[in-house]
């Protein structure tokens, strides 16, 4: 993925509030419901909101700069091939260090079982044993090593994370996600997927001699939606509305995650009114979640002199207080 900055196209001096206000406007133009026609539109919308987590999060956007996670939130990965975190050698902040000595007790000796010992200390006592071939005499010639995975507990699994949209979450879907290692893979997103999920894969985790390979664990998160805010298996959604719609009634078009519908509102629609569109949540098992909408009035940009005058007018014949309870 891109840096995050560049994809927001903000400097990485931008405040909060600066980042903030980029993500909102690339997300209403780039989101997949407004680009139907545009193949890439889910592609770009998802990557602004992965770079949204991490520049858009204090704590994440301090990481990043300090160089401790990538531009997808995953630790800076460090060591030997295949190792990672799990490789260490002992469960202190480093890797051991092991010395090797020369002379002394011979192949037989406690010298000469030092590289056993080494082999016993990092794979769990007798997981791992020194056997000398069948030709080779005493303290001549090579000694082979064979590992019997017998008795050793090592954790091969890898954990990583993944950030999808909301519609990814509903719909499914596949993403591509990259590894710490480089390697890239094609994940196939079940519909329905919730925050937190683990998706399994087996077999593509870490490998170690004389180990099946462990298995690749995607913890899924959702990115935050310009528009729906999630209740449980419940959306919400802020809609605005005219003043003349919240006055006179009318019919307004509201978004849904399976398309767009039309809700009636009533006449003397008052700013905060909720209404309640079943069905039109996440899905969940038995039925799905509602859509709960609640209306906003919005005046109209700059100064309207007529406005003004009818406001002025109804002010001095029909005054009315709203707070005369609190």
């Amino acid at each position: 993925m891109r840096d995050p900055y560049e994809v927001l196209g903000v400097p990485r001096s931008a405040s909060a509030a600066a980042i903030k206000s980029a993500y909102r406007k690339l997300a209403k133009k780039h989101h997949p419901d407004s680009n139907k026609n545009d193949p890439k539109a889910a592609e770009r919308f998802a990557e602004i909101n992965s770079a949204n987590e991490i520049v858009g999060d204090e704590d994440k956007r301090k990481q990043f700069d300090r160089g401790e996670i990538d531009a997808e939130g995953k630790p800076r990965f460090t060591g030997f091939p295949g190792g990672g975190a799990r490789g260490r050698a002992s469960g202190g902040g480093g890797f051991e260090t092991y010395t090797f000595r020369s002379g002394g007790g011979g192949a037989g000796g406690p010298e000469g079982n030092a590289f056993e010992d080494i082999l016993n200390s990092m794979f769990g006592g007798a997981g791992a044993r020194a056997r000398r071939s069948a030709g080779a005499g005493a303290g001549a010639g090579a000694h082979p090593f064979e590992f019997d995975t017998g008795g050793v507990g090592v954790d091969l699994d890898l954990n990583v994370s993944m950030t999808v949209s909301l519609e990814e979450a509903v719909k499914g879907g596949e993403k591509r996600v990259r590894l710490p290692s480089g390697k890239e893979l094609n994940v196939k997103i079940p519909a329905g997927v919730a925050a937190g999920q683990t998706i399994r894969l087996k077999g593509q985790g870490e490998t170690a001699p004389g180990h099946p390979p462990g298995d690749l664990l995607i913890t899924v998160s959702i990115a935050p939606h310009p528009h729906f805010k999630v209740d449980g298996n419940d959306l919400r959604l802020e809609l605005p509305v005219t003043l003349y719609e919240a006055v006179l009634g009318g019919k307004v078009r509201v978004p849904t995650l399976t398309g767009a519908v039309e809700l009636s509102i009533p006449k003397n629609t008052s700013s905060g009114r909720t209404f309640r569109l079943k069905g039109k949540g996440l899905p969940k098992a038995g039925a799905n979640g509602d859509l709960f909408v609640t209306a906003r009035i919005m005046l109209p940009d700059g100064n309207d002199s007529e406005l003004e005058a009818l406001m002025q007018k109804w002010r001095d014949t029909r005054p009315y207080n709203p707070r005369s309870d609190l």
